[in-house]
């Protein structure tokens, strides 16, 4: 198993997270939803989007640039591991517990890219995970 390998694709694997993320407003027909909030909930809704986007562009970064230091073993590159499986591992668990998508998934199209999200989030949960526990 080349650990490494696995980091760099993961890495980009976050990019592609980003397409489907690009996918969400028109998706859930946001304008429409958001347009019935307050303007601060709406402006926070629309902020917290930005930052977790900024957050996976990080770790996509980090994951194709870095992916030899990140399965160096070092405490950093393993707590950063650690970090980034916990993550992905949380937002499995909002996907299986939480959230109730089963009204959005109307088409093939949908259905599919709902659980290949999941393949994906799955993927860097473990991955990461291996790479926290190399050292």
């Amino acid at each position: 198993m080349n650990l490494e390998l696995l980091i760099f694709v993961g890495g980009i694997l976050h990019f592609g997270i980003l397409i489907a993320s690009a996918l969400v407003p028109k998706v859930l027909d946001w304008k429409e939803s958001l347009g019935r909030l307050d303007g601060l909930s709406r402006q926070l809704v629309w902020v917290h989007g930005l930052f977790i986007v900024l957050v996976i562009i990080g770790f996509g970064l980090l994951s194709v640039a870095c992916a030899s230091e990140l399965t160096g073993g070092t405490l950093l590159a393993r707590a950063v591991c650690a970090f980034i499986a916990f993550f992905w591992a949380a937002r499995l668990v909002v996907q299986f517990f939480v959230f109730d998508a089963k009204p959005y998934l109307t088409s093939a199209v949908l259905k599919t890219g709902y659980n290949g999200l999941t393949v994906v989030f799955s993927y860097l949960a473990v991955v990461y995970s291996l790479a926290s526990l190399v050292g």
